[in-house]
């Protein structure tokens, strides 16, 4: 994880950076209407910046994939096209709208992988599903459709175990559902039958 004082933005340091944004928002000190954090384009790539006040900064176009924004404040926080894959929002306040990698709303298909093979599912349309800032989604419950081998051939299985819960069994035909099933979705790797949208993504995985 990168420290703010060793990431530089315009010649300063980031940790800099951050306490200028503080007095703009503050407007305790002079030159405070300069102050404002302009983060465009920044690289942030794997920065801390856990409990960092970020409101009303520019972040259009910032990379900041990886990046641990925990109980950070991005109230007014402008993240057009930023670059959020992987960064962790566990807790952080006022994070402007992120829509799902995965429908909001209907029946559709995922794919998921397990023991080196493809399910695929059918997540219903009372389902429960979500996602963080990446690509993989989070569901409650889904619908075991196929077991493939990886290069997508018919595998002749019929159920296969969880990667990470050899209780859990995914059996063609029949339903599969989470009892413990974590809502909050920047919680990425929480409770919940993980997923991909796209096949090959869930083959990289």
């Amino acid at each position: 994880m990168r420290n703010p004082k060793d990431i530089i933005i315009n010649g300063k340091t980031f940790d800099v950076v951050l306490e200028e944004h503080r007095h703009w928002l503050n407007e305790d000190i002079d030159g405070w209407v300069n102050m404002r954090a302009n983060l465009r384009g920044a690289d942030l790539r794997d920065a801390n910046l856990r409990g960092a006040t970020l409101c009303g900064a520019d972040l259009r176009d910032a990379s900041l994939r990886g990046a641990d924004l925990r109980d950070a404040n991005l109230c007014g926080a402008d993240l057009w096209d930023a670059n959020l894959r992987g960064a962790t929002l566990c807790g952080a306040k006022n994070v402007p709208y992120i829509p799902y990698s995965c429908p909001d709303f209907g029946i559709f298909i995922g794919f998921k992988k397990a023991n080196n093979h493809i399910v695929v599912l059918e997540i219903p349309e009372d389902a429960k599903r979500l996602s963080a800032t990446g690509r993989k989604c989070r569901c409650n419950k889904a619908k075991v459709l196929e077991i493939q081998n990886i290069d997508g051939t018919a595998s002749g299985l019929t159920e296969i175990k969880s990667d990470y819960d050899s209780y859990f069994i995914y059996r063609i035909g029949e339903i599969v559902s989470v009892d413990d099933f974590d809502e909050d979705r920047w919680n990425e790797c929480s409770t919940g039958i993980h997923f991909f949208i796209n096949r090959q993504e869930a083959v990289n995985y």
